[in-house]
């Protein structure tokens, strides 16, 4: 069948499912972004995470109720039940050993049992640095894997930590389909079936499975065969990609699409005219969530290298008059990295409130004293110039830019505002730290997620480790390092928070990003789409999508 008789049929099932009194067996959901790269491991994009989480599963997971549980598991290991234990390592130090076992029907698209020596595979590849995984840390901490049998295996962790049963970021790899493009790991990034073949059935084993993929348009997925948990409610899922929020909002008026992913749609100031003017059509839920818009500081900059400028970018900026112009005040302005719904937040962090005048001292201390044509210069005559980078198309954050060019302008610094599509965006820029000056974008984080790969000093990505980890300012402080190492290996949860309020004052401080605001997403369901339960932190709703289903016009 052609590509053209595919989109056809496709959307010939989607107008027949719209048909009063039919049943709908075709859902259409419009996203903002097109994943860079579809493999699970490679790459942090919520795009990606949206779609393949339909169509896989982590080991474990962190629930809609932010409870940690199994997914691909059966049972969830702790210290209580015996399946996680204790163990003294060569050095005196105390590890752990942690036993998983696999759903048993667990089975790849083709036939083949998602297996232990998948997961041992996995970790091979993780732990190579030229394979481009962006979460090395956790593969690099695990110093072996013990198959028992084809579906048990034991993770020798080399450090008894608060997350020790957590897997949430590991996704298998099928062995049988991706060992071949591992045979020389520094090509592996190009060579994974994820992308060069990325509808062989082999590659998923989740209640969907891709089976059609058109670059910057859609994705097509189809109920999996070999699934083994509930039957999922729709045939089939068409995710389509429209960058433009407004052509977004036409395309759901117009019925092309069923449904606008809340991770992934309408901006918060959109939604709020959408409800005002269409929310009576629509069940309409606003979900605060662990979603921390922020600005990446390219920390190699001599400039930005500066903690005064940084400091002083911050003072600059009315963030609580962006929120409430733009926003109506439904996303808070965040002072750390951590938002205050986690339980880990803490209240006494150093708080920027908008002060030009503090913002004009640090500038000056930091030798940028000369003014000409409104923007200052230093001694050497360097012109304070900065270029500002997000995902192109994305309504909101072009807003965000020109109100933060405008107020940065006020103080004399000239913004330089230079876009990307969100897949060049993350997949190239953001990867390869190629922005000199700064990035907005959105971390989203599990309940009290520690910001191993984002914050730690060896998690910096550079060409000799292929690109991996995620602290993308190149962010390296031995005292950050230190607070990370020891918030992980204290289980007592309550002695933990003295830790993190340390580790958020010395973010704050630091300032290796500028932390914008923490983001509300919008959902507007179409009535007859029931099951759609939102998390409030990182775990797409895909997660689940064999709950979703329709019901009777």
């Amino acid at each position: 069948m052609t590509r053209v008789t595919i989109t056809v049929v496709a959307a010939l099932l989607v107008a027949l499912a719209a048909a009063p009194g039919l049943a709908r067996d075709t859902l259409t959901i419009g996203i903002t972004q097109f994943p860079a790269t579809f493999h699970p491991n490679i790459n942090s994009m919520l795009a990606k995470s949206y779609v393949l989480n339909m169509a896989l599963r982590p080991i474990t997971t962190y629930d809609q109720d932010w409870t940690l549980a199994c997914l691909l598991c059966t049972t969830l290991p702790t210290i209580e039940n015996g399946l996680a234990v204790p163990e003294t390592l060569a050095d005196g130090s105390t590890g752990v050993a942690v036993t998983y076992t696999i759903h048993p029907n667990a089975t790849w698209g083709d036939g083949t049992p998602v297996s232990a020596q998948d997961v041992v595979f996995t970790w091979e590849v993780g732990r190579n640095e030229q394979s481009g995984f962006a979460g090395l840390e956790g593969y690099r901490r695990t110093l072996a894997i013990d198959v028992i049998d084809d579906k048990t295996f034991t993770v020798h962790g080399d450090r008894l930590s608060y997350t020790y049963n957590a897997m949430n970021g590991f996704y298998i790899l099928p062995a049988h389909l991706e060992r071949d493009a591992f045979a020389e790991p520094s090509e592996y990034r190009f060579r994974t079936r994820y992308d060069t073949d990325t509808t062989n059935p082999g590659l998923y084993f989740g209640p969907y499975r891709i089976v059609e993929v058109v670059s910057g348009s859609h994705v097509m997925l189809e109920a999996n065969p070999t699934w083994w948990g509930p039957a999922p409610g729709f045939r089939r899922i068409v995710v389509r990609t429209i960058e433009n929020t407004a052509a977004l909002e036409a395309n759901l008026l117009s019925g092309a699409i069923d449904y606008v992913a809340g991770e992934l749609g309408f901006t918060i100031e959109q939604a709020l005219s959408f409800e005002r003017r269409k929310g009576g059509d629509f069940e309409v839920l606003f979900k605060p969530g662990l979603i921390y818009e922020h600005i990446d500081l390219n920390l190699d900059n001599p400039i930005l290298a500066d903690r005064r400028l940084r400091q002083a970018l911050l003072y600059a900026l009315d963030r609580e008059q962006l929120s409430s112009q733009l926003f109506g005040g439904q996303q808070p302005v965040a002072h750390s990295n951590i938002n205050p719904l986690d339980r880990i937040y803490s209240a006494t962090v150093p708080v920027y409130d908008h002060d030009p005048d503090k913002a004009a001292a640090l500038l000056d201390d930091a030798g940028w004293r000369q003014v000409r044509d409104g923007v200052r210069h230093n001694e050497a005559g360097e012109k304070l110039s900065l270029i500002l980078m997000t995902t192109a198309g994305n309504k909101s954050r072009e807003l965000v830019e020109q109100v933060l060019q405008s107020q940065w302008k006020k103080a004399g610094i000239e913004i330089v505002i230079r876009n990307e599509p969100a897949r060049v965006y993350f997949g190239e820029t953001m990867t390869k730290r190629a922005n000199s000056g700064l990035s907005m974008y959105a971390w989203l984080s599990a309940p009290e997620s520690l910001p191993l790969t984002t914050l730690r000093s060896d998690n910096i990505p550079n060409e000799a480790n292929g690109w991996s980890g995620q602290n993308y300012p190149g962010y390296a402080n031995p005292e950050m390092d230190r607070l990370i190492d020891a918030i992980e290996i204290e289980l007592d949860p309550e002695a933990r928070l003295p830790m993190w309020a340390e580790l958020q004052r010395l973010y704050a401080t630091d300032l290796p990003a500028l932390p914008l605001f923490f983001r509300a997403e919008a959902y507007f369901f179409p009535k007859w789409l029931k099951g759609v339960r939102p998390s409030g932190h990182m775990v797409t709703t895909t997660t689940w999508v064999e709950e979703w289903h329709a019901i009777g016009d």
